[in-house]
């Protein structure tokens, strides 16, 4: 057994990539549009000829499809070995034999690892980082794969003062169920999400569910993106303050962020790296 798979045995670490497998189901060309639309919009290029992007912890493989297909030279890895069979098959699926897309696997904690693989144009690693146990050390990994001038596309949930130890305790509390059970955690929480951002939408005057057709934009499955958010374990936060606070003095500007202000869930950031 692999270092990862002997962790998820052991109840140490979340199985994302058996999460992911489900996910590869339904998959379709919608929702690799959905995607592809959601990756243009973040890196505000319609197309990515001539550059070579680096997934860090691939996931699905969903946005590492939609990077080949807008013409990037693609390089995918993740710790799960689940992980990298999704991210593997549907690359069989769409883009087979193509040189222009490497699966592996490998660990963002692993520095010489990151070394051998060179520098990117853009690194991305979304909703990744805060589960590696590590989250610094992986932040300032995947920033030393970006060539001067690239950027560098994040998202790492945040923190909250009092309900971040409460969804602590939740993640232990699913990590402690037997796997029968689980699933019925996950649609109470769907059933508190959607209605709590409900009645924030109604009492603020906007049209309740906004926040989740916006989640839909990027080509996810809520249920599956749920799962990863109550199952996900290891779990770290961090301030979008805190983020730049890091990445600032190592040589970037903030591009574009969005945050989430109190609520949990991700803050999303772009950074571009200084060429000098």
């Amino acid at each position: 057994m692999t270092d990862s798979a002997v962790e998820i045995a052991q109840g140490e670490r979340f199985g994302f990539g058996e999460n992911w497998s489900r996910f590869l189901d339904l998959v379709d060309e919608n929702r690799i549009l959905l995607a592809e639309q959601s990756l243009q919009a973040l890196l505000g290029s319609s197309r990515l000829d001539a550059l070579r992007l680096l997934d860090v912890g691939s996931g699905s493989g969903l946005f590492s499809l939609v990077a080949r297909r807008l013409g990037a030279t693609v390089r995918s890895f993740d710790y799960d070995p689940h992980s990298v069979a999704c991210t593997a098959e549907l690359r069989r699926r769409y883009r087979p034999d193509d040189v222009h897309w490497q699966v592996e696997r490998g660990s963002v904690l692993d520095e010489a690892y990151l070394r051998g693989l060179g520098k990117f144009d853009v690194v991305y690693s979304w909703g990744v980082l805060h589960h590696t146990g590590a989250m610094w050390g992986a932040v300032s990994n995947a920033a030393s794969a970006v060539v001067p001038g690239g950027v560098l596309a994040l998202a790492i949930y945040n923190t909250q003062p009092v309900f971040t130890p409460f969804w602590i305790g939740v993640k232990r509390l699913y990590r402690a169920l037997p796997n029968w059970l689980r699933p019925v955690l996950v649609w109470l929480y769907l059933g508190y999400a959607a209605g709590a951002s409900s009645l924030v939408d109604l009492l603020r005057g906007r049209v309740p569910w906004a926040r989740w057709g916006r989640h839909g934009a990027r080509g996810m499955s809520l249920y599956h993106d749920a799962v990863d958010w109550v199952g996900g374990w290891p779990f770290e936060t961090a301030t979008p303050q805190e983020v730049e606070a890091f990445l600032l003095p190592r040589g970037f500007t903030s591009v574009w962020h969005r945050t989430v202000g109190r609520r949990h869930g991700c803050n999303e950031f772009l950074f571009r790296r200084s060429v000098h």
